[in-house]
């Protein structure tokens, strides 16, 4: 049977008595690469806080790894890569191995010297996203692409097996987009790693992922990206609450 890495059961969320959330019952199964897509105000980033833990569910019962969330210490286990595009400021100054090794902190505490395995776990952390030659560069010279398979690496440095992402794509030029999706694709694959992606290019996840949700306050979809790719332009308008126009890619 396959391990459940995420299980949530008739959650329910809301902000100020308005719901951002109805009856989720929701899974994510370990090695799974899976695409939450939905529009803006869906509900999207408020189900990811509550799977980290910002955010505690009103309703419903949440289980990250079987155990009950209210009970579960092993936080080393989730990475998360937010949308750097928006908030990252260029100036900043520090190397991408300054930057990585703040993966490490939850570890290894605040200034404590890092030692020879630590630094080794840095090293392949970048080498994972092939970033290897750029180790000693300032993260702000970067490009936009660059710097997201950096913030990957900061959240692989702590072993996570599960990673979240927040539309990582955001601020990465198209010509990067494909091998951003690559490397993505090779952690799900080569590294087991188990991957829950927001986005809203639905087009390409269906091409990468293992497994859609739709969410829009409730869940409207969840299964297999054949089905979401075959679905009419009527049923998702009315998943988006709005027409809806679907771009294909071609790969």
């Amino acid at each position: 049977m396959t391990q459940k890495i995420v299980s949530m059961k008739q959650v329910n969320y809301a902000y100020e008595n308005k719901h951002a959330l109805k009856n989720i019952n929701f899974e994510v199964p370990k090695g799974s690469f899976m695409g939450l897509v939905g529009p803006n105000g869906g509900g999207k980033t408020t189900l990811i806080k509550l799977i980290l833990g910002i955010l505690k569910s009103h309703q419903g019962s949440i289980d990250l790894f079987g155990t009950p969330i209210d009970k579960f210490k092993d936080w080393n286990k989730i990475g998360f890569v937010s949308q750097k595009a928006n908030s990252f400021n260029r100036g900043f100054p520090a190397t991408v191995n300054e930057v990585v090794s703040m993966g490490l902190t939850a570890k290894v505490g605040y200034f404590k010297l890092f030692t020879k395995e630590h630094k080794q776990k840095i090293a392949h952390a970048v080498e994972q996203v092939g970033m290897s030659e750029y180790l000693h560069e300032n993260i702000g010279d970067l490009s936009g692409g660059q710097q997201q398979r950096i913030f990957i690496a900061r959240s692989l440095v702590s072993d996570p097996e599960l990673l979240i992402l927040d539309e990582p794509t955001v601020g990465v030029d198209t010509e990067n987009v494909q091998k951003f999706y690559d490397l993505l694709h090779s952690l799900n694959e080569k590294k087991n790693i188990t991957l829950l992606l927001i986005t809203h290019d639905t087009g390409t996840m269906t091409h990468h992922a293992t497994d859609i949700v739709c969410l829009n306050k409730t869940l409207h979809f969840h299964g297999n990206p054949l089905e979401f790719s075959n679905l009419s332009e009527k049923d998702l308008s009315q998943f988006y609450g709005h027409p809806l126009n679907v771009v294909t890619h071609n790969h």
